[in-house]
């Protein structure tokens, strides 16, 4: 399982970064793992859109998958596949569960993202080598993105 976790302060509430997260659109502008949108659904706490995935150092084509994100308000947002009958190669193929937890701190937000992937033995000798040097990087790059994205919104 490759397993990462970045921790970073954000001057904006905890609900200003966390409807940032359940905005797909508007998050892909800081975020490269998340490719093309094909179509966005939102009902209340609950975020699915299908997209072209693309994790970083993997070749090759990059599948189509549905995420789910939940949103715990004002706390978290918990993102997976979503359920069958969506993603019926990604469940067989990896297992993936991701996390944003935004906890108010002076002078903003402590943001902890957190991913963690996990895929069956007959691939994971190839892929995770690959993610444990790729991964921590990308997730730095993003948070970071986050940051600067909604720290110069305030300037505007």
């Amino acid at each position: 399982m490759v397993h990462v976790t970045v921790e970073e302060i954000i001057r904006c509430t905890p609900e200003e970064f966390l409807e940032f997260v359940m905005d797909p659109e508007r998050y892909a502008t800081i975020d490269d793992k998340i490719g093309p949108i094909d179509w966005v659904r939102r009902t209340g706490d609950v975020t699915e859109f299908r997209f072209r995935s693309a994790l970083p150092g993997i070749p090759g084509p990059a599948p189509k998958v549905v995420s789910q994100m939940r949103l715990t308000p004002g706390d978290r947002v918990d993102v997976r596949y979503a359920p069958l009958p969506h993603n019926r190669l990604s469940h067989r193929v990896s297992r993936f569960q991701a996390s944003f937890v935004a906890e108010p701190v002076d002078g903003g937000t402590k943001v902890t993202r957190t991913i963690a992937i996990d895929f069956p033995p007959v691939i994971r000798w190839l892929l995770e080598p690959i993610l444990r040097r790729t991964l921590p990087p990308d997730v730095e790059k993003e948070v970071h993105g986050a940051k600067t994205h909604l720290e110069g919104q305030q300037k505007e």
